[in-house]
């Protein structure tokens, strides 16, 4: 191979180095004219409350779970009472 040849190959596989480099060492972004991306996905955000319990209660509770699971069913008995009509019974007179 003629030496010609060999420092052709020999610079060809080495890196080069970026002739100018255009990065600042700070950037003023004005946030205020930001958009949203309109391809990200939307965010879920749930409400959480964050309740208090005594120490009694807590004691019966392992976890926020078990908690949360009694809470629904006082809820449904509490809708599905509300919900049956209520018939009065008439005096006899």
């Amino acid at each position: 191979m003629p030496a010609a040849q060999r420092r052709a190959n020999a610079n060809a596989m080495k890196k080069k180095a970026p002739d100018n480099d255009d990065l600042r060492l700070y950037y003023d972004l004005d946030y205020s004219k930001m958009k949203p991306n309109r391809f990200a996905g939307e965010k879920k955000v749930y409400k959480q409350t964050f309740i208090v319990l005594d120490e009694d209660v807590s004691k019966v509770f392992q976890s926020s779970e078990d908690v949360n699971v009694v809470l629904r069913s006082a809820i449904r008995a509490m809708r599905t009472a509300a919900a049956k009509p209520r018939i009065q019974k008439r005096r006899a007179s």
